[in-house]
């Protein structure tokens, strides 16, 4: 998991639309913590910052310290609403991390060692069907992101969630399938060429060694012997 962030927040009173856009006047966003069996707590953080959080890129995949009334609420954002104009953050939900529980994640994929894979030493592409991985893990490891060896993979080859080594305490919330993550394929430049080389060999079956597909004489050839025979 990405290192955790803090974003500083202040309670609110008050819900509904018409004390959401009072804060979003005075360029502050409402926000809500839910979850660990607790009741859902109202708060509004200052739009600036999370702006600046949601530009790096790894925010929706980051443990969220809440700073509120001196006390820090760990967190996972699970969703931010976006006006459909300008982009600009609406509202945000917050998963409370209660202690020792387990939560449903989206974590990258990550490819090591494809230097190690023949088929992709030979031009063979790696087609990765899923980015992601459905993930049930502990509160407190929750990773960063998995990685996947390719060492020895050949062309026509699949990977599937069964050969992947899942940290310790997360497991797949697919588990009603082994379900493929990624293929090798062969580059289409490499299928072309080799069709390419079997409509040659359709041209020229049938002729003598030595001898081409063109039997005809072209225009360059037809300019060649005038020009031998006026030499003459």
């Amino acid at each position: 998991m990405s290192d955790a962030l803090t974003l500083p927040a202040e309670a609110r009173e008050r819900a509904g639309k018409g004390a959401s856009r009072q804060l979003r006047r005075e360029g502050r966003v409402p926000a809500v913590i839910y979850g660990g069996k607790e009741e859902p707590t109202l708060i509004h953080v200052e739009a600036k910052e999370l702006v600046r959080q949601l530009g790096t890129g790894h925010f929706m995949n980051s443990i969220v310290e809440i700073e509120l009334d001196g006390k820090k609420v760990r967190t996972l954002p699970k969703d931010v609403a976006l006006h459909p104009v300008n982009d600009r953050p609406e509202h945000v939900d917050f998963f409370r991390l209660a202690k020792g529980g387990k939560i449903e994640v989206n974590v990258p994929v990550v490819f090591k060692n494809e230097e190690a894979s023949p088929g992709l030493k030979k031009g063979g592409v790696l087609n990765v069907v899923r980015h992601e991985l459905e993930l049930v893990c502990d509160n407190d490891k929750i990773p960063g992101e998995i990685e996947i060896d390719v060492t020895g993979k050949e062309v026509g080859d699949s990977i599937h969630i069964s050969e992947v080594q899942l940290p310790e305490g997360s497991e797949s919330a697919i588990t009603d399938r082994d379900f493929t993550i990624a293929t090798l394929v062969a580059p289409s430049a490499l299928k072309k060429s080799e069709g390419a080389e079997g409509e040659e060999g359709q041209t020229g079956e049938g002729m003598e060694p030595g001898e081409t597909a063109a039997t005809e004489q072209g225009p360059d050839d037809d300019a060649a012997d005038e020009q031998e025979a006026k030499s003459e």
